[in-house]
């Protein structure tokens, strides 16, 4: 059940996009508590401050928020502002450099949109 992290990105940031995921896909609904520090720190084999570190970045973009001595809960509204982040970032990290590269090859936006259609043919 224990899954692996990329070594390419700190465990910090691994962790608040496993429980981002949660959210966007349903798994944890607004009002739920997730798991605490210790918990991800015991699932993961990690240090608790680094499962601290990526829940509080989720706090500081309030898509968590805290009980005082209850635990973590996902706030109301998170799930539509983490789908239009995630939006955001696929324009910037996919669209943009697909317009870019039309551009280059001289593709209209017609003929992009058709070889969406068609998958792949102009």
């Amino acid at each position: 059940m224990t899954q692996s992290f990329d070594e390419g990105q700190p465990i910090f940031l691994q962790i608040a996009r496993r429980i981002e995921d949660d959210i966007i896909n349903g798994a944890t609904k607004e009002g739920e508590q997730v798991p605490s520090t210790n918990q991800f720190a015991k699932h993961y084999q990690i240090n608790p401050a680094t499962a601290a570190k990526g829940i509080n970045l989720l706090v500081e973009q309030e898509i968590l928020f805290k009980k005082r001595g209850v635990g973590m809960f996902v706030a109301e509204g998170a799930r539509d502002l983490l789908v239009k982040q995630r939006q955001i970032e696929f324009y910037q990290r996919y669209i943009v450099p697909l317009l870019q590269e039309a551009e280059y090859l001289q593709l209209s936006k017609d003929q992009i949109k058709k070889m969406i259609d068609e998958g792949g043919t102009i």
